[in-house]
């Protein structure tokens, strides 16, 4: 099984036209090759060879470009360091670390009389509502959670005022030598929820051709992935819920009442993966939630531990909608266009002729 390739989970094979310029029932890749010349074969073998040559250096790319992550991550450490603290509040930034001149216009434009009365507004605010100066940036990571789509869809509303307690979410790569991988960090400041100061999770990689399929090979894939043991504090872990059910005696007809746990949604069921079948077997249902698991854990990785404050801020998400958006009319560009093809061929459809139909999707 392999969850995490980014291709497409089929490709319809190309079919092979005959003689009188007909297109016969798609065919494999073995049948093609089977029709051709013994000598030409032959030189298709030697190409075949070339190319899991090609896999292997580019699988050692992969592992120096992990090296080069590994490396930069350290020169990143000590302005995500220091990021901490500014959200934390263990330090007030200087005065120039917070100059910042806004690139929108519509800021640099508002009337200064609008500006003022404003300062007044607030003036009035602070002297009728006296309240203390906010320690850092309140719930810094709860907002980015809240804004996340694929991040707020496994917040529950219990989980909150967990997460009011992150202080910082790290990424550490695996050191020289050792098996690919990276480490999600979770730094929670002491609460009353559980005594662990960090939670970790860690995705372990693979980046190398695959022996029995050297040619799928796209650059490093995620494999499997291990959580940690949440030391919960009694009575406040979320991720179990208790219930009651009543109960009828057959004989007797009694009746009694029994409290069981079972499991709740929460995003701390983050840190408690479903595994990877050693045998590779797994039903569609949690080969589903391993493959999402995966996504997340590169999402952290890729976009919301590097760009954390354009989350925070929202910038980040407009950049993503707008992404999204222009993937999406591309794709409607052409779909119309393969609907216009269609029009254009009706006229040379016969019912009679057996229509070429599409292969089937590989599972993953």
């Amino acid at each position: 099984m392999d969850a995490t390739k980014g291709k497409d989970a089929g490709k319809v094979d190309q079919g092979m036209q005959n003689p009188g310029g007909q297109m016969d029932k798609p065919v494999g890749y073995h049948f093609m090759e089977s029709m051709l010349p013994k000598v030409v074969k032959r030189r298709v073998h030697a190409l075949k060879r070339l190319q899991v040559q090609c896999a292997n250096i580019e699988a050692k790319f992969y592992e120096e470009v992990h090296e080069l992550e590994r490396k930069y991550a350290a020169l990143y450490q000590p302005l995500f360091e220091k990021r901490r603290d500014i959200v934390t509040g263990t330090v007030e930034p200087t005065d120039e670390e917070c100059e910042w001149h806004s690139d929108r216009e519509e800021e640099e434009e508002l009337a200064e009389e609008i500006k003022e009365k404003a300062v007044i507004e607030d003036s009035k605010k602070e002297e009728a509502t006296p309240q203390e100066d906010a320690k850092g940036i309140p719930e810094f990571w709860l907002t980015i959670f809240k804004s996340v789509d694929m991040l707020s869809d496994m917040l529950q509303e219990h989980d909150e005022p967990i997460l009011k307690h992150l202080k910082d979410i790290q990424v550490k790569f695996s050191e020289p030598g050792q098996p690919m991988s990276f480490t999600l960090e979770f730094h929670f400041e002491p609460n009353g929820y559980f005594n662990n100061a960090v939670l970790t999770k860690v995705y372990k990689m693979k980046s190398e051709p695959d022996a029995s399929d050297p040619f799928s090979f796209e650059g490093p894939e995620i494999i499997d992935c291990e959580g940690c043991q949440i030391d919960w504090h009694k009575g406040k872990d979320v991720t179990v819920k208790t219930i009651k059910k009543k109960q009828k005696h057959k004989g007797r007809g009694t009746v009694r009442t029994i409290t069981k746990q079972v499991p709740n949604d929460s995003f701390f069921n983050f840190f408690n993966p479903v595994k990877v079948s050693p045998d590779g077997e797994m039903d569609e249902d949690s080969e589903f939630t391993l493959a999402t698991d995966f996504e997340i854990g590169h999402f952290f990785r890729e976009r919301i531990v590097p760009r954390a404050v354009l989350y925070f801020t929202g910038e980040a998400l407009e950049d993503d909608e707008s992404f999204e958006e222009e993937e999406l009319e591309e794709g409607d560009e052409e779909e119309q266009d393969e609907e216009g093809d269609d029009d254009d061929d009706e006229g040379d459809f016969d019912p009679k002729k057996e229509q070429p139909q599409p292969a089937e999707c590989k599972q993953q």
